[in-house]
């Protein structure tokens, strides 16, 4: 544990086995995974904040909200713009939030921020977020958000990890995504209502990255056998897989050329609800005074 120098404060080092993570104070942020030295998550210089949101955790809500407006028992609440190229409020207001110790260990480490009341959002939320190594491959992440407030309030739970194999080009990886619809976006990259997949947006069967460009919401997406499992394969048979349970029902996909350093980057971020969900409704949940609600995700990889 360390922050030295660190532009996201302490890193929380976790070890099991082959096993290792890296937790920072910042976001909650997962800086780095990796098994048997084999990096599986996209990372970044220690000086540096995350590069396109890489990592962090995402609360009161994932994504973004159209010029930050949203409607509240019938009153226009007005949230600051933190995305002001396109107007739009994004990725939640702990982003740029030190997160708290709550409790460590070798292979775990438990952090917690608040949401206080602010601009365009008028309550107070708990958001604690647990990060465990469960196996010697393994990493699963539970979030919480409590409802401090004497209100129910609104929200949609996210992440933002990239993932990665080792050194190899994700260009060069097939991506698997099972879904059987997707929210087509506007200019300010806000979805409308879900559409089934077309021949440009089919994951299902796995595709290549090559020079794939994509940003773009998914739902519909297969619980039949438990968890959803998103997976990012290479040729040799490796993969690394991001799962996550049944109340998250939209997984943003993110495939980039403007990450540092990498010619393609790819992001598969759990959502429980998409962008804009606060004016669509589409997978807003509202959380009564003093209660909680808890969704998990994780990453495993399969390195033969």
């Amino acid at each position: 544990m360390t922050d030295e120098g660190c532009a996201t404060g302490t890193q929380y080092v976790l070890r099991r086995g082959g096993a290792r993570a890296v937790v920072v104070e910042l976001a909650a942020g997962l800086r780095r995974f990796s098994v048997d030295g084999v990096d599986l998550t996209e990372s970044y210089p220690d000086s540096e904040l995350p590069p396109g949101a890489a990592g962090i955790t995402l609360a009161p809500w994932a994504n973004r909200i159209r010029d930050g407006r949203w409607t509240l028992d019938g009153k226009v609440q007005q949230l600051d713009l933190t995305e002001p190229a396109r107007g739009n409020a994004t990725h939640g207001l702990l982003r740029n939030t030190g997160y708290q110790l709550v409790s460590r260990s070798a292979d775990a480490v438990e952090l917690e921020a608040t949401v206080f009341p602010q601009h365009g959002y008028p309550f107070r939320l708990r958001h604690r977020v647990r990060y465990a190594l469960t196996g010697p491959s393994a990493l699963q992440v539970e979030q919480t958000l409590h409802n401090l407030s004497t209100a129910r309030a609104p929200f949609v739970l996210g992440a933002h990890p990239y993932l990665r194999i080792g050194e190899l080009d994700s260009s060069d990886l097939t991506l698997t995504v099972r879904a059987r619809s997707y929210l087509p976006a506007d200019e300010q990259k806000i979805p409308g209502a879900p559409v089934p997949v077309d021949a440009g947006h089919d994951l299902s069967a796995g595709r290549r990255i090559g020079d794939l460009l994509l940003d773009a919401a998914y739902t519909g997406l297969d619980f039949d056998r438990g968890p959803v499992r998103h997976v990012l394969a290479a040729d040799d048979g490796r993969s690394v897989t991001l799962w996550a349970d049944a109340s998250c029902g939209f997984v943003q996909v993110f495939v980039t050329d403007t990450f540092p350093g990498r010619r393609r980057a790819v992001a598969l971020e759990p959502m429980t609800g998409p962008a804009d969900a606060f004016n669509s409704g589409l997978g807003l949940r509202w959380l009564d005074p003093g209660a909680s609600f808890t969704f998990r995700w994780g990453i495993e990889a399969d390195l033969g």
